[in-house]
């Protein structure tokens, strides 16, 4: 055998040997393709689809502090007890709030399928507070219960869960101030079954079927009924809100017209009416001067009014002045500046001319000579996300 045959089996070797391996090799399979999450822009900015669905979801909310200082009359004070002697001290109203809230919407057969959930948690002071109303707060420094606020189910027109009644949020909020319910136009909280409709043409309304809550929750089998009208325009808007109470069986509404004035000024003013010949019981603090769910200011009318002026694209002055039946005066005042974009800190002035217990609970059986001035003010910073 010559050099020549040796080389040309040593190579015939390896190869065989070579092929031999490369059957025996294991396979790696490709990767499966990666599934990013999609923007879906249907709905608004924020929205992306939830992967291997047709669902848009979108995530928000809002952290918030308040610090508070006055009289308690303006939602503003707070009382505590002193340390050392026991003696009763005016201080802080601090409370601080993460706000957690959720969309969702999908196109189906039957129109557009939406929820929305809004999910509270507060961690407030160990000071006795009353939020005006004669509800009083003296939970200690710590979470307080966390509070569902909104969580709803809407197909088309229909609309059911957990809500705020149309009453108040059909006919829009008393203004931009913080505290806008010194006198107060509504109650908001309530299991609904509502249809919301579009008549065209700037048309708009409501019909919704409420529990209400607390010890307004209905009686019986019978709900409370809210229908609300609504045309808006350029200019602004003309909204009208009635409600039944079927506790009670008593009748309120509200009307309202929003106006802009300009691209900086927009202008508001609100009635509201109501009967009370049942809700009225001298025996009864809370009902004295016949507030209820749909009617919780005193006597049969109340009127809010003010506006909102825009310096810049930063800054806003906010006002608004309330009224009602009960001789009850209220004034707020504030100045939103956002100092980047998310996030806005509003410093707020409040007064008000109330009939008061000594806790601050403004109910009862009161001649004009009974009430007295509070004042009040709050700084609220706020980031929204």
């Amino acid at each position: 055998m010559n050099i020549k045959s040796l080389l040309l089996g040593s190579a015939a070797t390896l190869i065989a040997v070579s092929g031999a391996r490369a059957a025996d090799a294991v396979v790696v399979a490709e990767p499966e393709p990666a599934e990013y999450v999609k923007i879906c822009d249907v709905y608004g900015a924020g929205y992306f689809y939830i992967p291997g669905t047709e669902t848009c979801l979108r995530i928000g909310g809002y952290v918030r502090y308040d610090a508070g200082v006055g009289d308690i009359g303006t939602f503003d004070g707070a009382k505590t007890t002193d340390v050392q002697n026991g003696s009763e001290n005016s201080t802080w109203f601090k409370n601080t709030r993460f706000t957690l809230k959720t969309w969702t919407g999908q196109e189906t057969e039957l129109g557009t399928l939406k929820t929305y959930t809004e999910t509270r948690f507060n961690f407030g002071d160990k000071n006795l507070v009353t939020d005006g109303r004669g509800n009083v707060d003296s939970n200690p420094a710590a979470n307080k219960p966390v509070d569902l606020h909104f969580a709803w189910i809407q197909l088309g027109g229909l609309r059911v869960g957990k809500d705020e009644t149309p009453y108040d949020a059909f006919i829009g909020y008393a203004g931009n101030v913080i505290q806008d319910t010194i006198i107060p136009y509504g109650i908001k909280d309530t299991n609904v079954v509502s249809y919301y409709f579009d008549a065209g043409s700037g048309f708009s309304g409501v019909v919704s079927l409420e529990e209400g809550s607390g010890a307004n929750t209905i009686d019986s089998y019978v709900p409370h009924v809210v229908g609300g009208l609504k045309y808006k325009a350029d200019w602004g808007a003309i909204t009208g809100v009635v409600a039944y109470d079927s506790n009670y069986e008593e009748v309120a509404g509200k009307v309202r017209l929003d106006v802009n004035v300009s691209k900086e000024l927009s202008l508001f003013v609100m009635g509201g009416y109501g009967t009370d010949n049942n809700l009225t019981d001298p025996t009864n603090a809370v009902n004295a001067h016949g507030r209820g769910f749909y009617k919780p200011w005193g006597g049969k009318w109340a009127v809010w009014g003010g506006g909102t002026y825009k310096f810049n694209a930063k800054a806003a002055f906010n006002v608004q002045a309330s009224a009602d039946d009960d001789k009850n005066i209220a004034l707020a005042a504030n100045v939103a500046y956002t100092i980047v974009p998310g996030f806005t800190i509003t410093t707020e002035v409040d007064w008000d001319h109330f009939g008061h217990f000594d806790d601050g609970t403004p109910f009862g059986n009161f001649t004009k000579a009974d009430k007295k001035d509070s004042v009040g003010g709050i700084v609220r910073f706020q980031r929204n996300f």
